[in-house]
């Protein structure tokens, strides 16, 4: 008797695998592994979340319609070309759904978020890696890359994992030259981290090009990774197409009620962007210090490089600080096997972990 059996293209697919949050010996370890912020969200905006307790025998609004007007209103755009979804990797997967096949060509940068390749070899497209240039997107790269096949460009901005970003003006020349059946689809899931000068989301293009969608989250600066809301902003036929596609209950009730709350409690966010900042130059100052290499970064984490050599590797730097019940996020599957991702934490945790690192180097001095 034969088996059910999925596409052949499935079974290849390796999946992604999130930050660690247990390790085996420690009760509660550290977790600066997926980039949550500790800074914690908004009072309102847990308020708002208590405050749907009494609903949940409903089934939430099926378009986010309150959702969608607030992040309109707050960010002067319109409301009918924003799409809400679960974290906004559900509408990075939505738009690989509608716009690639069989055959059909997904550009990212090599270093980028691990969704982009595993979602475009799920529907039978090619994903198509092109190196970083100083750690962010390679403009030149990726315009050298694209192809007929090619159906979308992401690009993560500021990138996960190096934390590193491209200014407005490479934005806009790497939209100048693609085509214009190609989707440009700007994930700024860290723009609410962002205090560069020159960075923008990417609003204003998707605001006037036909082949443009800029993402964002509630997940990171807002801290409200548990929820799992996401939305978008982008050209009318791209949000008619998404709308069309998604499931009509992608966002629950609390979620919903909680991210409208968010965004009315903005002291807080823009407290939560100051603390990170400061813990993030810290930790880019002190790691420095050490002789470490640290990509500077405009996320809430930090890119630390290690020397190739034992006893100083970045896979002993992981070992050591997981037995000190410090969890980090080691990267040999993206190609950053000399590399740590590290999470801003707390100010008391970002300075045990540079202790601990510390006495690693010195440990391996010895």
């Amino acid at each position: 008797m034969r088996a059910p059996q999925a596409k052949s293209w499935i079974g290849d697919l390796d999946p992604y695998v999130p930050g660690r949050s247990k390790v085996a010996g420690i009760k509660e370890p550290v977790k600066l592994s997926s980039n949550e912020s500790v800074y914690g969200p908004s009072p309102k905006a847990l308020a708002a979340y208590h405050d749907t307790a009494g609903s949940l025998i409903r089934y939430p609004d099926g378009g986010s319609t309150d959702l969608r007007e607030a992040i309109a209103a707050f960010h002067g755009i319109e409301a009918d070309r924003v799409v809400c979804g679960a974290g906004s990797d559900d509408i990075l997967t939505l738009l690989i759904q509608a716009y690639v096949g069989p055959g059909d060509e997904v550009i990212h940068s090599r270093y980028g978020f691990m969704i982009y390749p595993i979602q475009a070899k799920a529907v039978g497209g090619t994903p198509v890696a092109v190196p970083n240039k100083d750690w962010a997107a390679d403009v030149d790269g990726i315009l050298a890359a694209v192809t007929e096949r090619t159906r979308i460009v992401f690009v993560d901005n500021p990138n996960n994992p190096t934390g590193a970003y491209l200014p407005a003006s490479e934005i806009e020349r790497l939209h100048a030259g693609l085509p214009s059946d190609v989707v440009l689809v700007l994930d700024a899931a860290y723009a609410e981290c962002v205090t560069a000068d020159d960075y923008r989301s990417g609003m204003e293009l998707a605001r006037t090009k036909a082949n443009v969608i800029t993402t964002r989250t509630f997940s990171k600066q807002y801290a409200l990774a548990g929820l799992r809301v996401g939305w978008g902003y982008g050209a009318p036929d791209i949000i008619d197409v998404l709308n069309r596609i998604r499931l009509v209950f992608n966002v629950n009730l609390p979620a919903q009620r909680a991210a409208i709350a968010a965004l009315d409690d903005q002291s807080h966010l823009e407290s939560a962007k100051a603390f990170n900042a400061d813990g993030r130059e810290m930790l880019t100052a002190r790691l420095t210090a050490l002789g470490l290499d640290v990509v500077p970064s405009q996320t809430n984490f930090v890119l630390i490089g290690f020397p190739s050599e034992a006893p100083y590797r970045a896979e002993d730097a992981n070992t050591y600080l997981t037995e000190h019940g410090y969890l980090l996020r080691w990267l040999p599957g993206m190609g950053l096997a000399n590399h740590l991702r590290l999470t801003v934490g707390e100010p008391q945790q970002n300075q045990a972990v540079c202790d601990l690192l510390a006495a690693f180097l010195a440990r391996g001095d010895g």
